[in-house]
């Protein structure tokens, strides 16, 4: 198998193992989080009303139930179906389904906006740009894409979590590397937006990036 293609089937086989504890621990995530609930108040109201919505690497559904209840006409999708699961049973009022950010199964130019809320972070750099190219090519002309990751540079093996054996990398991500790959991949950036962590037990402790970037 390509190594890329494993790299993929480990990202879905270890997120199907932890869907459920995965959703409990974060679902309820936002509501402690005021920065990232302005940042999407921000993208809904720039894209509600002038057609549909992805939330990419929806896990749980926790962004898209926010920017369903903001008024964007929103769905999400998932590599993994463990998670595809738990996003259903938590938010059955939207529609969520099976894909792959890298080859994605979406119509040229479909969607008027794309949430990626650290939909990137088990990527290896050598999917990165192509993700970025897809995600390009399913928006529209002036498409609007919000797209998060964690700032840093380091590569972290993971072999457990939440007490369950897990097989893939976090990447943590050069501001300007990410930048100069969604331009290469067809968008204009609109700004980057940065912030420390919230405190323990929030989240992990990393800083963050809010790019938002159009078509």
């Amino acid at each position: 198998m390509p190594e890329d293609q494993t790299a993929l089937e480990s990202i879905r086989a270890s997120y199907d193992r932890v869907a459920d504890a995965y959703a409990t621990a974060i679902f309820d995530e936002l509501k402690d989080k005021p920065f990232d609930r302005e940042v999407l108040l921000r993208f809904a109201r720039e894209t509600t009303g002038r057609g549909r919505v992805c939330d990419m690497g929806c896990g749980p559904g926790q962004v898209a139930r926010f920017l369903n209840q903001a008024g964007t006409d929103v769905f999400g999708l998932d590599l993994s179906p463990g998670m595809l699961v738990e996003a259903r049973r938590l938010n059955p009022e939207i529609e969520f389904c099976a894909d792959n950010m890298t080859v994605l199964e979406i119509e040229d130019g479909a969607l008027a906006g794309i949430t990626a809320f650290y939909a990137i972070v088990n990527l290896p750099a050598e999917l990165r740009p192509q993700a970025f190219r897809e995600m390009n090519r399913v928006l529209s002309p002036g498409g609007l894409l919000l797209l998060t990751f964690h700032i840093g540079g380091e590569v972290l093996g993971v072999s457990e979590l939440w007490g369950r054996p897990i097989t893939m990398k976090f990447y943590t991500l050069d501001r300007d590397v990410v930048l100069s790959e969604l331009e290469d991949a067809g968008f204009r950036i609109e700004e980057c937006l940065e912030r420390d962590p919230y405190p323990p037990p929030i989240e992990h402790q990393s800083r963050r990036a809010y790019v938002l970037a159009r078509k």
